[in-house]
């Protein structure tokens, strides 16, 4: 017999479900239904558009920006047309979507496929297996994704119930970044110069800066509710480089569902977001009738007040309770929400850690937390330099900033890596991925002037199928800390814990959460600090990891994990399809 068991909460009452073992496993088992087939045309081509008193072609989906929100539930086959009118080589990765038995359809360019070349079209076909939440589309090539993605909403089965209450109404809330100058120069004077790059001219929430910046207050976005309705805001980090606090003044929000998994609720004022993370909140529209500052501004953790490499001006919206005054808001009397200090660390890794996944046993997971590893890694993600004949500016002179990890920096062949290894093509890829760092050092001691001997190549780390891989990801202090968001293609993972300092392989595992951890495909590394996900190999194909700030994956902060088949049918990846794009 199930039990029900009910409670009330900050936002509102929830029912929770318990099932005797044998039943969850008979209900793990039991065939789920094959979803519909849902076609989305995808027209990649230019767009005028004008933000900061400044006329701009970009590139965009469909001709909106950000670009459509795919809506599907959980289950549903996708069919995505995706045709490339523009001069740059495009394409499009489907963030978080695990991809099961679908590498083909993952999306970054030179690791699944070959880029869509101009006037050419790609039909790009997966099935959503076990997720529900929110994900998001966007480019996968160079820093184009500044202005080439949407989000992913995807509903439940049918009759599924969400594990916290009903919300009224939602929102999509996407965070950006906006540069008046073309992103492709702002990359390319970069990687000439071999230093850092232009930042951006201001903060986005769904493609506009809000009240607070020039030629900018009509267009501010208004979200419209109603007195003591619940809403749910889907928030999606598609910046480049920078992570975020977001927050709604005199409001407290509620985390239930982080990167398209539940979480036990964790209420805040303040939430973070690393780039390519995904987060719904609950807010209750709970105070005087009147509009409300949402807002949200950089969490920089390497910077100091002499050294801010960012936009200080807070991207703003409207949380308005009358619709009908909304045209008329006075804006010098609203308040911003008020947000820790831009280099709060402790903030950060108190909210990292207070996050919590629903529980394995009650159902909402459809993979069991790995306690016996068969792989363990040691990966340091770092800073580099490397030799560049045209790069004079101090301090580095004939050298050119880059990235790593375990002193490996990665460059993209000229075939998908995909294509290599199923096509069984020499000399693309190298195996033997370090699984410990070469170069070992104090990597978080306060005075340490070491910098990585970096090698450039492309290699990979082949794993088993059906094996468990427990990844320690630890931060050097090399040119500088930063906390590096990682990302996993095709596999979500387990954060286990986190940490600062170097790593104690003998006192920190025992402070692992292997009870209740959350699942996310992206991991905020801790600033001078270690994080340590686990996940099993349930997918064969090559999935990409790398840092989720553009700036570093340009430098080189890439590689790619291959799992092989396994023994079953449903275990071995099916071939390419024919429209697969070519180089």
């Amino acid at each position: 017999m199930a039990v029900i068991m009910c409670s009330r909460n900050l936002i509102g009452c929830s029912c929770e479900y318990t099932l005797p073992l044998m039943l969850l496993l008979l209900v793990s088992m039991a065939p789920v239904s094959q979803g519909k087939h849902r076609r989305f045309n995808f027209v990649i081509d230019y767009m005028n558009v004008s933000r900061l008193c400044h006329d701009k072609t970009i590139v965009a989906v469909n001709g909106k920006f950000p670009g459509p929100t795919v809506r599907v539930k959980e289950g549903d086959h996708l069919i995505v047309n995706i045709t490339n009118l523009v001069s740059d080589n495009v394409t499009i990765h489907w963030h978080g979507v695990r991809q099961i038995l679908s590498a083909w359809a993952d999306g970054p360019a030179y690791i699944t496929q070959c880029p869509i070349q101009t006037n050419q079209s790609y039909v790009s076909r997966f099935r959503i297996v076990d997720q529900r939440g929110t994900l998001f589309w966007h480019a996968h090539i160079s820093w184009l994704r500044a202005t080439l993605h949407g989000a992913i909403v995807i509903r439940p089965r049918h009759k599924t119930r969400y594990p916290f209450v009903k919300p009224s109404y939602e929102y999509t809330v996407i965070l950006g970044e906006w540069w008046n100058a073309n992103v492709e120069d702002v990359i390319a004077s970069a990687l000439s110069t071999g230093r850092g790059y232009q930042i951006p001219d201001a903060l986005t929430i769904n493609g506009y800066p809000g009240a607070l910046y020039n030629c900018s207050q009509h267009l501010t976005p208004v979200f419209n509710v109603k007195k003591d309705e619940v809403y749910m805001l889907r928030l999606v980090n598609a910046a480049l480089n920078f992570q975020f606090y977001f927050g709604v003044a005199n409001h407290r929000l509620t985390v239930v569902e982080a990167d398209a998994e539940y979480t036990q609720p964790l209420a805040r004022d303040i939430v973070v977001l690393s780039p390519g993370q995904t987060t719904n909140v609950l807010i209750r529209a709970n105070q005087s009738v009147g509009n409300y500052y949402m807002a949200f501004t950089v969490y920089s953790p390497n910077s100091d007040t002499e050294n801010v490499p960012f936009p200080t001006v807070p991207a703003t919206a409207i949380l308005s309770y009358n619709s009908s005054v909304a045209a008329n808001i006075s804006y010098d009397e609203l308040e911003l929400p008020t947000f820790p200090s831009f280099n709060d660390k402790l903030y950060v890794a108190n909210f990292t850690r207070s996050l919590r996944g629903q529980s394995y046993k009650k159902g909402y997971y459809y993979y069991s937390i790995p306690t016996k590893i068969d792989y363990d890694l040691f990966y340091t993600v770092s800073y580099a330099l490397q030799p560049c004949a045209s790069c004079s500016t101090p301090p580095f002179p004939g050298q050119r900033l880059s990235a790593s990890i375990n002193n490996q920096t990665s460059a993209l062949p000229q075939i998908s890596l995909l294509q290599a290894y199923y096509n069984h093509v020499n000399s693309v890829y190298e195996a033997g991925f370090p699984d410990v760092p070469p170069y070992v050092f104090n990597y978080t001691g306060i005075n340490s002037t070491d910098i990585p001997v970096s090698t450039l190549g492309t290699k990979v780390k082949i794993l088993e199928f059906g094996k468990n891989v427990q990844i320690i990801f630890q931060n050097t202090h090399s040119l500088g800390y930063e906390s590096h968001p990682i990302h996993l293609h095709g596999q979500n993972f387990f954060i286990v814990g986190t940490g600062f300092g170097n790593y104690n392989s003998s006192s920190d595992p025992s402070t692992f959460n292997l009870i209740d951890p959350p699942s996310r495909n992206t991991v905020a590394v801790p600033s001078g600090g270690w994080a340590v996900v686990r996940f099993t190999t349930t997918n064969p194909g090559v999935w990409y990891m790398h840092c989720h700030f553009d700036m570093h994956t340009s430098w080189g902060m890439t590689m790619a994990f291959i799992v092989k088949n396994g023994k079953e049918k449903d275990q071995i990846l099916p071939p390419p399809p024919p429209d697969l794009p070519l180089c």
